[in-house]
């Protein structure tokens, strides 16, 4: 019993050092609330915001952005954003690869249940990471190609674009 107290007690101590060791985060920061900017070398880059336009097809739900490509623009392969949450919960968020057809981007979410086409659409992975109050690390967790992309909260319309070039 006196071994598993020193045990718990040490734990604790580690723990504590831990979290007071943990760096208070001194980079840049949104100017604006529930939208993702792109980390660019200490700069941060705003997403593109837009409603995603919704419409039914024969394979399933059609989401349009007008436009061919996101003014919003990144080298990186896996890119990092920051993002100051008010409204939008950020692990609420999904990333989404578009295709660009007709002058505008779209993406093709099959309905549940129904067996996606082995090219399916599907969400890319995500981390979230908190670094204070409110403000979150939001990183593509896999390596993406080339084209464009759009982050949307679960359950709306709300897009925020960018292209990896």
């Amino acid at each position: 019993m006196r071994i598993q107290v020193l045990r718990l007690t040490a734990a604790l101590l580690i723990l504590a050092g831990v979290v007071l060791a943990q760096k208070k985060y001194t980079g840049p920061r949104p100017p604006k609330p529930d939208v993702p900017f792109l980390v660019h070398a200490g700069k941060l880059v705003e997403t593109e915001s837009s409603t995603a336009t919704e419409s039914q097809g024969k394979d399933g739900t059609i989401y349009t952005v007008s436009g061919a490509t996101s003014q919003a623009r990144t080298p990186t392969a896996e890119p990092i954003m920051i993002f100051q949450s008010d409204k939008i919960n950020p692990d609420r968020l999904s990333l989404y690869k578009m295709e660009v057809k007709g002058g505008s981007r779209s993406l093709v979410i099959p309905p549940a249940g129904k067996r996606a086409k082995k090219d399916a659409v599907r969400a890319l992975f995500l981390m979230v990471t908190p670094l204070a109050p409110s403000l979150f690390k939001v990183e593509v967790n896999e390596v993406i190609g080339d084209g464009e992309y759009c982050l949307s909260p679960e359950g709306s319309n709300q897009v925020f674009c960018f292209t990896t070039y």
